[in-house]
């Protein structure tokens, strides 16, 4: 295994300091750093001035499509731009073919991650049998599998079900999971097509409220605080969502919320040029929405930055608005969406990047090989990040097997220069280590 010698990378944005990685982990800092890389005959040296160190990011939300929809992404490919992404770990959703509501289907989906070795992936579990919303899935053997799971989600439908809702909240206690809900009232939004609006009535179609979220992550919360259970939000998009979980935390509930690149920057206005790149699953909310959600992520209220990265076909994005499927690929461009929105606009330090792209994900997912930050002895998960530059965004590309990036053509902040998973290097100048 090759080590290596970072030079006078900027440590969170903060003073230059040498980092010597070796033997899977960060073996020494600062002016120890060259000392103890002096005799190893092992040594690859990177100049990273003006680069900033940050710890190898996690998503908790990540759509990899394997099984059953190779087509449009497998494990290996996007954990590749996972990557190239900054990303070592990702959390990968239940909604394959099959779905992953069983321990052989999780366990499947953990090796295909070990066997590309791009990132680590761990298999978030489905709450019902094939996400149909009637009975458990196998919740226990799943997280007492070799895949370990601990997050489980019907993300794609919503756990409608009260009853079953509080079952599953109940159930995961045992082992310290986290039941992760896509807030979305059915009723509420049947044939919706975006958000309800002054948009969505100008262009005449069918209108996502506010309130279908909302009334999910409000019930949510009463049962979560009834039976004393992990909760996680989804996606959460709407300032009303944003003052429930704001008074949920002040309540002292173990509630804790996810927004996405694309509700931090996106607003329903994209979807008056009718193409299915802009269609999303919740949809894009209002300029005060966005407003909000930044808010509530600069404040601490939402505890994290997650993808969910949703890869599709041509043949589903590339036609009219009603036909198009939901969903935005994002791993290759959430940093650079946040050095944006939040790091730009002063609402973050590149701490607070860390903070809810590596460390608190990590650890409501109950990951400890990640999000460790970086220190003597921790593992070697780190990403060398050049601030300094722009980039055009260009679907062609990306590194997803899909291509379906609603920042096509954007001008974004920011480019991952490197990507070590335990000291293996995956990236390097920018470029996957094929």
């Amino acid at each position: 295994m090759t080590a290596y010698l970072i030079l006078g990378a900027k440590l969170l944005g903060e003073e230059p300091t040498d980092l010597l990685l070796a033997d899977g982990v960060i073996a020494a800092l600062g002016a120890d750093a060259r000392t103890a890389a002096a005799n190893r005959d092992d040594l690859t040296t990177i100049d990273a001035t003006d680069l900033i160190a940050l710890p190898g990011l996690v998503d908790l939300h990540t759509h990899l499509r394997e099984p059953g929809r190779e087509d449009t992404e497998t494990v290996a490919t996007g954990t590749r731009a996972a990557a190239i992404g900054g990303f070592t770990a990702v959390h990968a959703m239940a909604n394959t073919t099959p779905v992953q509501d069983t321990a052989g289907v999780v366990e499947q989906v953990y090796h295909l991650g070990q066997e590309a070795g791009w990132a680590d992936v761990f298999p978030v579990g489905a709450v019902s049998v094939n996400l149909a919303g009637e009975r458990l899935a196998e919740l226990g053997a799943m997280a007492h599998s070799a895949a370990r799971v601990r997050v489980f989600s019907d993300d794609g439908k919503c756990v409608h079900d009260p009853v079953l809702m509080r079952r599953a909240l109940e159930y995961v206690k045992a082992f310290d999971g986290v039941i992760a809900q896509h807030a979305q009232e059915p009723r509420l939004t049947e044939n919706a097509q975006m958000h309800e609006g002054n948009v969505s009535a100008e262009l005449g179609l069918a209108g996502w409220p506010a309130v279908a979220e909302e009334a999910i992550i409000a019930r949510d919360i009463l049962l979560a605080e009834h039976v004393g259970s992990r909760l996680h939000i989804c996606h959460l998009s709407t300032a009303g969502a944003v003052r429930l979980v704001r008074d949920a935390k002040a309540r002292g509930l173990d509630v804790t919320a996810e927004a996405t690149p694309h509700h931090i920057m996106l607003t329903d206005e994209k979807a008056r040029s009718y193409n299915p790149l802009y269609k999303v699953n919740p949809p894009l909310r209002t300029e005060a929405d966005v407003m909000a959600v930044r808010e509530g992520l600069a404040d601490g209220t939402i505890d994290i930055v997650a993808t969910d990265h949703a890869p599709h076909a041509p043949e589903d994005k590339d036609c009219e608005w009603a036909a198009g499927a939901f969903g935005m690929i994002g791993l290759e461009t959430a940093l650079s969406v946040v050095h944006h929105t939040m790091v730009n606009t002063g609402l973050f330090t590149w701490k607070d990047v860390a903070r809810t792209m590596s460390q608190t994900p990590a650890k409501i997912g109950r990951v400890d090989t990640h999000g460790q930050g970086i220190g003597v002895g921790k593992p070697a998960n780190v990403v060398l990040y050049d601030p300094n530059v722009t980039r055009t965004v260009k679907a062609e590309e990306q590194y997803s097997r899909s291509r379906n990036t609603p920042y096509q053509g954007l001008e974004l902040p920011g480019q991952i220069r490197a990507t070590f998973l335990r000291g293996v290097a995956k990236v390097l100048d920018g470029a996957p280590i094929e």
